[in-house]
This record gives C-alpha cells, sequence and structure tokens, in this order.
C-alpha cells in the first residue's frame, strides 16, 4: 500500500441462540452415537477444542430436523442480512458515518449463496447510496476476515476520500448434517458458531490502527485440506486432521517470505492477531512463529465464548486485542481454503 490506510472502527455481532458445548455434546450423542460407531472415541472433542459457548442463527431444535439445500438457503437469506445489518449499523455509528457515506462496499460470506448479495438486500435498511460499488466476495472460507480486510484496504487507497466498509457474515450452523457423518462433521459440531464483522476504512491518519501492507500466500496442490463440497442437502465440512501440522510446518516459510516483502522479520512483529481455528491450530501457530506457548490468549479467549466463526473470526479477536491496547507492530493473519495464508500489517494509531 503507497499510503497508510486509517482503520476508521470494527464492530462484532453474533445471533440470538447461545448454546454451551456441553448442551451441544449431549444433543450429538444422542444424534449420532448409534449410528457412528467412533463417536465415543471422538467425543472427546467436545471438551479439547477450547469451545465453552457459541452462537446460532436458529434454535437448537431447529438443526434436530432434517433440511434441504432450499431451506438452508432461506435462513442463510434472512439471518445473514440481520447480522450484516447489525455488524455494519454499529462500525459505521463508532466511525460517525452514515450508510449513505459509504461509497464501497465489501461483503465476505462463504456459508450460504446470495444473488442479490447481502449488501444489496440491505440497502434500504442501511441507507446505501445507488451509487456505492458492491463487491460480494465468496469462496474464502476462515482466511476471509484478513484476506477481505486487505482487500478493503486496497479499495480504499485506489481512491483517496473514499469510505470502506468491509462486512463479513458467517452461519458456518447452517451446514451441520443429518444424514452424513464423518470425523470431519464431528469436529465441526464441536467448532464453529456463527457472527458478523464489519470494519470502516478510508485513506489518511485517524482510526484505531492503519494498515500498512496486506499479502497472501496459497500452497500447490492443497486443495483437499479445507472447503465446502455442495451437494441437494447444502454444504458439507472438508476439514483434514493435517490442517495443525501443516500451518505447523508451512505457516513460518511464507510468512518470513511475506514479511521480507516489508523488510521485516517475525523479530519485528509485536502481536500476532490470528484466526483461532481450534486449540490445536493455536498451539501449532504459537510454535510455528516462535511466540511463546499461551501467549494467543485472544484467540483462546473469542474461541471460546463464540466457536470458529470461520472469516470474521479474526475480527473479533482484533476487537479484543484493540481493546487491551495494541503494540507498535501487529500482523493480522488467518488460513483458510485454498490453502492459503492472509496476512495484514497494522500500525497502532498515533
Amino acid at each position: 500500500m503507497t499510503r497508510p490506510i486509517a482503520l476508521l472502527s470494527l464492530a462484532t455481532a453474533s445471533p440470538p441462540h447461545v448454546l454451551a458445548q456441553r448442551d451441544v455434546e449431549q444433543v450429538a450423542r444422542d444424534l449420532f452415537a448409534s449410528r457412528f460407531p467412533q463417536f465415543e472415541r471422538m467425543a472427546p472433542v467436545f471438551t479439547t477444542a477450547g469451545v465453552r459457548t457459541r452462537q446460532v442463527v436458529r434454535p437448537i431444535e431447529w438443526y434436530l430436523e432434517p433440511r434441504g439445500w432450499p431451506e438452508r438457503s432461506e435462513v442463510y437469506l434472512d439471518a445473514a442480512v440481520d447480522l450484516f445489518v447489525d455488524a455494519a449499523s454499529k462500525a459505521l455509528d463508532e466511525a460517525r458515518l452514515k450508510g449513505s457515506d459509504v461509497d464501497v462496499i465489501v461483503t465476505v460470506s462463504s456459508t450460504g449463496i446470495a444473488t442479490p448479495s447481502l449488501e444489496a438486500r440491505a440497502m434500504g435498511r442501511m441507507g446505501f447510496r445507488p451509487d456505492a460499488a458492491r463487491i460480494p466476495v465468496f469462496g474464502l472460507g476462515c482466511a476471509g476476515g484478513a484476506t477481505g480486510l486487505g482487500l478493503a484496504g486496497k479499495l480504499a487507497g485506489a481512491t483517496p476520500g473514499a469510505v470502506v466498509l468491509l462486512v463479513a457474515v458467517e452461519l458456518c450452523s447452517l451446514a451441520f448434517r443429518m444424514d452424513e457423518l464423518s470425523k470431519a462433521d464431528i469436529v465441526a459440531t464441536a467448532l464453529f458458531g456463527d457472527g458478523a464483522a464489519a470494519c470502516v476504512l478510508r485513506a489518511g491518519e485517524g482510526g484505531f490502527a492503519s494498515l500498512v501492507h496486506a499479502e497472501e500466500r496459497t500452497w500447490p496442490d492443497t486443495l483437499d485440506i479445507m472447503g465446502w463440497r455442495i451437494d441437494p442437502t447444502g454444504l458439507g465440512v472438508i476439514f483434514a486432521r493435517s490442517i495443525p501440522s501443516f500451518a505447523q510446518a508451512n505457516l513460518r516459510p511464507a510468512m518470513d517470505s511475506m514479511l521480507a516483502a516489508q523488510g521485516l522479520n517475525v523479530d519485528d512483529v509485536d502481536r500476532f492477531i490470528c484466526h483461532p481455528g481450534g486449540v490445536k491450530v493455536i498451539e501449532a501457530l504459537e510454535q510455528s512463529l516462535s511466540i511463546g506457548q499461551g501467549q494467543l490468549d485472544h484467540e483462546r479467549a473469542v474461541l471460546a465464548d463464540h466457536g470458529n466463526m470461520s472469516a470474521p473470526t479474526v475480527l473479533f479477536v482484533l476487537d479484543r486485542a484493540r481493546h487491551a491496547g495494541l503494540p507498535a507492530t501487529s500482523v493480522l493473519t488467518a488460513l483458510g481454503p485454498g490453502f492459503t495464508a492472509s496476512t495484514v500489517t497494522l500500525k497502532r494509531a498515533a
């Protein structure tokens, strides 16, 4: 980025239905133990996942009935727009702006399909101008918060003075399946929740931090590590067991390369702000990036309180970090389908 991009505000939003992990485990046992012989061997994941509660868009009873793609899509369109409006409104309020002030809207979501896209469906409620540029982004998964923030920063830098609104919305709970069972489905049931986050950016000074660089790396021949499969029932999770070990072995060289492009190395980074894919992923990140064990405290807290919400999760972590006090230099990073590592370098505002 040729000029600093001010991160003017950041807001998060969660749906109203709160699930305690112990209740999710019991429901999963009642549903799956008799149909999935390996369930009891997998059951400890509900304890070791690091999740205490998560928020979802429907009461738990809704998920216990067979649901097809049309019904899941209807809920996505309804609930995702509500979360979009909630997060975006709070971010604009913090920035002391209105929907009509927004020039560019970047919407990141990979847990449903909306055409027209979510920001178009929210235009009336948000008061967006008819000439606002709309950029919906699909397929980034867990990397979406970091990649979306980097994209929003580049767009803000390309048009000085433009107000760019980034909104990441994910309803991971809609991928809960009763028709097919795999180890990945059990892990996903223990990990995933729903949520949204929004940021307002503009070239220049102000806000709580400046975006100074954004970059990503995609490893070849890794398409089977993470993603969705799509069939008449809906989305099904692709979630390889190798994610933590892959991250531990491969993230550091990629991070060294991305930092070197900025004239930095790992020792120059005061705080890594990471997407908490799960406890094992957090531990792998700490080892790979030579962070002291247990240092990714905001990551563990977000995972415990909200679960893994995919794209918005790293922005929830950033929100906690900024309220605790950002250091001079931090790097926000997330791993997602592709398989991709995405980074955004932040400087604390003066």
